[in-house]
């Protein structure tokens, strides 16, 4: 590329092999729907509007972040993020700018905002209910005050990682609206049933998300004397991806963030996206191919943003989150490193590290050129799906094993100091997860309590081990 040439100057060109694959892959899933042709076409017209749309400051930061051959951007190791909810942390987006500075002192350069696009009210999910993709949530500010903040942190060198919500939407969408006025296009958008004989079949191996607080996967909808599916809440409806429309929908939100500046995305959930009768419909092979497939395309329109799959299941699941034969490094860029989080804090509670290395076997098969999100805590929930196996190799029973990591950060062990909530108990199976801060899982809220010196220090000794532990595994 000659020097004076900008990047406004570039005209987008899908090249033949790029247009190729996600060809062969958007017939993998939609070769036999009747609107296959209407919407593979559609789906290069979103491709291109995007890339034609993309600022210039953004062209020329894809040609930075690509021009390396041999290396991904995001695998360097100056990279350090931090995630907050924006209410929380300073009120609104405009005071997020204000923060710049506090956050470059700490060395942090990566801000992943929670989610901020518009929920309902009691009815948001901590905002994973999105009602509109496109629109800031009054609560946290605008778009422009989004637009203002992220250009502000490229001018300091700092990334912005941001959610998409790919499984469901809200109720309150436009599209679940419409769904519900009787309109079958966007019926067809969801999953509806006109009696409970389906439902009650795909029940049948279909685990319950929240079984303590959302019992169930189906939610009749008395408007259309209907049933719909949805898997975390009631007023969360699943989006329906054997609809190649609904692909493109949100992939063209998808696309709609990166032209923001986002520089890696957070997909949600992407284990639940595809539904299939006598299977537990999670982490189905239809779920990596529509991954790669947004690979692809982000690959051909925005360049510059990595991708990360929220795939918070068993460890040998969420490798394949990454690719598989010839599709390795193909599918996602990161991955969040839930089993290294889990057993650090099965280490901390044992004084046992065997579990821990045990799956760093696993875990070491992270391919080339892509990375771990490595993490203490974040606003989910420690979940204890780490293999049976593992547990073994400790000479430990695996229920009897768990049970104990549970009590113990619960306040249910007499020596324990960690003061922690259980979350999503099933009384059937005995499966909990485990809520708390990193400070109170550690002991130093019980210590400040009871102002016991030693074990504040005891505690500080702790968070210190935990977070060199996330620093040193390697990753983001």
């Amino acid at each position: 590329m000659q020097s004076n040439i900008t990047a406004t100057q570039i005209k987008f060109i899908l090249h033949t092999d790029i247009e190729a694959k996600i060809t062969a892959l958007f017939d993998s899933l939609y070769a036999s729907h009747p609107a296959r042709t209407v919407c593979i076409n559609h789906l290069f017209g979103i491709i291109k509007n995007a890339a034609d749309s993309r600022a210039e400051r953004l062209r020329i930061a894809d040609i930075k972040k690509t021009s390396k051959k041999d290396e991904n951007w995001f695998l360097s190791n100056q990279l350090c993020g931090m995630s907050f909810y924006v209410d929380r942390f300073c009120g609104r987006l405009s005071n997020v700018e204000k923060k710049l500075n506090y956050f470059t002192n700490l060395g942090i350069n990566l801000l992943h905002i929670m989610p901020i696009f518009e929920s309902p009210i009691n009815e948001s999910d901590g905002g994973y209910a999105v009602s509109n993709f496109r629109k800031v949530d009054a609560r946290f500010g605008t778009l422009a005050e989004l637009q203002q903040l992220e250009n502000a942190m490229k001018q300091q060198d700092m990334y912005l990682m941001m959610d998409i919500v790919l499984n469901h939407t809200s109720q309150q969408h436009e599209w679940a609206k419409r769904a519900k006025a009787g309109d079958k296009k966007y019926q067809d958008y969801f999953y509806f049933f006109d009696d409970r004989s389906v439902p009650d079949k795909l029940d049948e191996t279909m685990p319950e998300i929240f079984p303590e607080s959302a019992s169930g996967n189906f939610t009749y909808v008395p408007e259309i004397n209907k049933w719909v599916m949805s898997i975390f809440h009631s007023y969360q409806w699943d989006l329906n991806y054997r609809n190649p429309a609904v692909f493109n929908e949100m992939l063209d939100n998808i696309l709609f963030y990166a032209n923001l500046g986002v520089d890696i995305l957070r997909i949600d959930a992407p284990a639940f996206i595809w539904k299939k009768e006598g299977t537990t419909s999670q982490n189905l092979d239809e779920v990596h191919i529509l991954l790669q497939l947004i690979k692809l395309c982000v690959q051909a329109a925005t360049p510059g943003m990595a991708l990360l799959a929220e795939a918070i299941v068993a460890p040998i699941e969420i490798i394949k989150y990454f690719g598989q034969g010839t599709n390795v490094a193909k599918e996602s860029d990161f991955a969040y490193n839930a089993t290294q989080m889990a057993t650090q804090w099965d280490a901390l509670a044992t004084g046992d590290t065997t579990i821990m290395l045990s799956a760093q076997e696993l875990l070491l098969q992270k391919p080339y050129n892509t990375s771990w999100i490595t993490y203490t805590r974040c606003h989910d929930d420690i979940g204890l799906g780490y293999d049976d196996s593992m547990i073994q190799s400790a000479g430990y029973n695996p229920y009897q094993h768990r049970t104990f990591i549970k009590n113990y950060y619960s306040e249910n062990v007499s020596h324990s100091q960690a003061i922690g909530k259980l979350f999503g108990v099933n009384e059937k199976t005995g499966d909990a997860r485990i809520c708390g801060t990193l400070a109170s899982l550690c002991g130093l809220e019980k210590s400040l309590q009871t102002n016991n010196t030693a074990e504040i220090e005891l505690s500080i000794q702790k968070i210190s081990l935990m977070q060199a532990m996330s620093f040193f595994v390697g990753g983001l």
